[in-house]
């Protein structure tokens, strides 16, 4: 069964414990701290493997969770880290945020076009450092550790578009899945009648110095945008490649259709689904060249190709098209034409790939945009004031923290305090109204505000953590 789209829940293992021990040794009445960190939770990574073809394994599974990391234990011993879940998907994979409850999609998290490519989707959670952490010149033995922190969790879309150099599209019955067959390896199922492509097949071109990918997706009919026929389910795949190349029945099939019209209604599908498609590097294909009859309507098909090559440059024909001027006759039965195309398509294909290439030069990935706006958004809180004198905080970074604190220690609180007044909330509470004595929430826990003027000293000033 071929899948090209999924969503699922990923989470991560969660943070272990930091200990909180003292040394106990013989002759060694004062033992200092020893308490040792907890391990960190796995992470949960989605890496691109070019063996496997669809996202079928996520078809009916739809929850991945990686493995926690242990406690930390006396003497320093740190716990354990979580071991990381790597899950597989196909090159050419876009990965998206996906709102469950909203049934929206939101940012693109990555997007995997390379072998091996891999992206954290959601981070293991930190373990929680031991008491040895907290040691001051004026607190020598602090009695509290930080509790782990809890990974992160969330669904994400997964999205295959195939890696394809050249798509080959048309009508249904165009001869793609034949043509497809006689400049590769491929081995698509073909019969004499419409729709026998269900599935997009793929096949690798080798000619000269030329190596490419070609695409044989299934055909298209008129409405195929809307929902119609079964391309377009499929037309997604066109998207990735870099050229198409726009198969025409010079026949008219069984139906006895009109090659130049077939042609046109395909163009107007494309632009209708992605107005980028239609400004696409284009070859046009003329198939079936065999057959009688087909001579005459490559002629007149010929003459639309060329006239819609120059309106693609205004008319300039001093400026190189997009769409080749050139039709391409081929006949997959006979084998007429078929090299010509060929090399033509990997001439083409070179030249869009060394574009491509100098126009990435220096662009930042997807995946490293997207770590960047998911730092700087958990760092961001925000102050609500929910009634006279109550106050409520919000914010991933300010909530872990909360979570991570021991509430039945008042030095774990105490320590809480500092790392609040590292992030100026005391300073932002003010600024949003809050007074001496105001009710401050996080999460489901209550503070009495003090401002910095009231609060005793800082005794962990001299930590930079």
């Amino acid at each position: 069964m071929f899948t090209d789209k999924v969503r699922i829940f990923v989470k991560a293992g969660d943070g272990g414990a930091g200990c909180m021990s003292f040394r106990r040794e013989a002759h060694v009445p004062k033992g200092g701290p020893d308490g040792g960190d907890g391990g960190k939770g796995g992470d949960v990574i989605l890496k691109a493997d070019m063996r496997v073809s669809s996202l079928i394994d996520y078809r009916f599974k739809h929850h991945f969770k990686a493995t926690r990391g242990t406690h930390g234990k006396g003497s320093k011993m740190n716990g354990a880290n979580g071991e990381d879940l790597i899950l597989k998907v196909p090159v050419g994979t876009i990965v998206r945020e996906y709102n469950e409850e909203t049934k929206e999609t939101g940012e693109i998290i990555a997007d995997l076009t390379h072998d091996g490519e891999q992206i954290i989707v959601a981070r293991g959670g930190v373990g929680g450092r031991g008491n040895t952490h907290f040691v001051t010149p004026t607190r020598r033995a602090p009695a509290f550790a930080e509790l782990g922190v809890p990974a992160e969790e969330c669904w994400i879309e997964l999205e295959m578009k195939l890696m394809a150099d050249a798509a080959l599209v048309g009508v249904p019955s165009a001869g793609k899945s034949s043509l497809i067959s006689r400049i590769s390896a491929a081995k698509p199922k073909i019969a004499d009648y419409p729709f026998t492509t269900l599935v997009p097949n793929l096949g690798v071109v080798k000619i000269d110095t030329y190596n490419y990918v070609v695409a044989d997706v299934p055909g298209l009919i008129e409405g195929a945008h809307e929902g119609k026929g079964l391309g377009h389910e499929f037309l997604r795949h066109i998207e990735r490649s870099a050229l198409i190349v726009h198969v025409v029945d010079l026949t008219g099939g069984y139906e006895g259709r009109d090659p130049v019209e077939d042609y046109r209604i395909i163009n107007n599908e494309l632009k209708l689904y992605a107005p980028e498609l239609a400004e696409r590097p284009c070859i046009v294909v003329g198939n079936k060249i065999d057959a009688p009859g087909a001579k005459e309507a490559a002629q007149r098909l010929a003459e639309e190709v060329r006239k819609d090559s120059l309106d693609r440059v205004g008319g300039n024909e001093f400026e190189e098209s997009p769409l080749d001027p050139k039709l391409y006759c081929t006949s997959a039965v006979t084998g007429e034409g078929i090299e010509v195309l060929m090399r033509v398509c990997g001439s083409r294909v070179a030249q869009l790939r060394e574009e491509a290439r100098k126009a990435q030069e220096g662009k930042e990935h997807f995946d490293q945009i997207w770590q960047h706006r998911r730092d700087e958004r958990d760092k961001r809180f925000e102050i609500t004031q929910l009634s006279e004198g109550v106050f409520r905080v919000t914010g991933k970074q300010i909530e872990r923290m909360v979570i991570q604190t021991d509430w039945e220690n008042d030095e774990a609180i105490t320590f809480l305090q500092h790392r609040f007044k590292r992030l100026k909330l005391d300073q932002a509470l003010e600024e949003a109204g809050a007074r001496d004595g105001d009710e401050i929430r996080i999460l489901g826990y209550e503070f009495e505000f003090e401002s910095a003027r009231m609060r005793e000293e800082d005794i962990y000033n001299g930590l930079d953590i």
